[in-house]
């Protein structure tokens, strides 16, 4: 509800109070409610979009300021900016169980809407509706909730073995994790554990490289290889493959996780002669 203010100050709607007392002084900021979860979510990062207003009250209530002496005292040195973030970081604010609610549907809403558009169906190479993919998704928290599986051991993961699905295991929308990490975690439960038939989109890649780097010799977890074998190892799907002059070209498809390692991959081992060009960042999909 709006608090009182003097007569030259705006009132304040939709706030949240966040205190903080320092050597015996009450410190308060006029925060937006839903900004201010954000921040301690670590989604928003910029103060003033969380602020109501740009200053620091001894009590936002009655609109008093904090004196700058109070400041001094309590943050010796400190510019207000960083005052300021101390007191969004660690200060005190109350939020009730019907804010947190809308902050975790909306998290979740925006994380289905993500995992629903980077999933296929491997056969009909089309795109599972929200509700199919929110219900994969209880379903493999369901089951997440009756299991207990041993924590697996660093380098005991033999290949083929069920240890990919204990580590990609699926426990619900969490509200204080990022949504893009979140939504990583749950393709990779859906990939592994397959409630219901689903694929990445794959991306569509030209890689090109002088022929005389593809021979040379790299060291790979799984032994040695050369740059060649190694490069045509990410590729889910090779398309064309093409030698003209000294340049070597290869286009296919690839998981959209193993862009940034082929990418790593090129720079380092490539000498600076190879590229990596996205065609398409979206292949297999069919909307109609």
């Amino acid at each position: 509800m709006p608090i009182n203010q003097p007569s030259n100050q705006i009132k304040l709607t939709n706030l949240t109070l966040v205190r903080m007392k320092k050597n015996g002084k009450r410190f308060e900021l006029a925060c937006y409610k839903n900004k201010m979860m954000d921040w301690r979510d670590k989604i928003e990062d910029n103060p003033d979009n969380v602020l109501q207003i740009a200053k620091i009250y001894s009590n936002v209530n009655r609109g008093e300021l904090a004196s700058k002496a109070e400041l001094a005292k309590a943050w010796p040195g400190k510019e207000t900016e960083y005052i300021i973030k101390d007191i969004l970081d660690n200060g005190n604010y109350q939020v009730n169980d019907k804010e947190r609610n809308a902050k975790l549907d909306r998290t979740k809403h925006e994380l289905l809407d993500m995992v629903a558009s980077k999933l296929v169906d491997p056969k009909t190479k089309r795109v599972y509706t929200v509700g199919m993919i929110e219900k994969a998704l209880d379903q493999l928290s369901s089951q997440a909730a009756t299991q207990n599986p041993p924590k697996p051991v660093p380098g005991e993961i033999e290949e083929g073995s069920d240890e990919p699905k204990k580590l990609h295991k699926w426990t619900g929308v969490q509200a204080g994790q990022d949504v893009k990490v979140q939504s990583g975690w749950a393709i990779k439960a859906l990939v592994a554990h397959q409630p219901i038939p689903v694929m990445e989109v794959q991306m569509k890649l030209r890689i090109t490289c002088l022929t005389s780097v593809l021979k040379t010799m790299v060291k790979e977890e799984n032994g040695a290889s050369n740059v060649k074998d190694t490069i045509l190892g990410y590729f889910v799907t090779i398309e064309t493959q093409d030698t003209v002059g000294a340049e070597w070209e290869v286009v296919g498809l690839v998981e959209p996780g193993s862009l940034k390692k082929l990418r790593d991959f090129i720079e380092s081992h490539t000498k600076g002669r190879g590229n990596v060009e996205v065609l398409d960042m979206a292949v297999g999909m069919d909307d109609e």
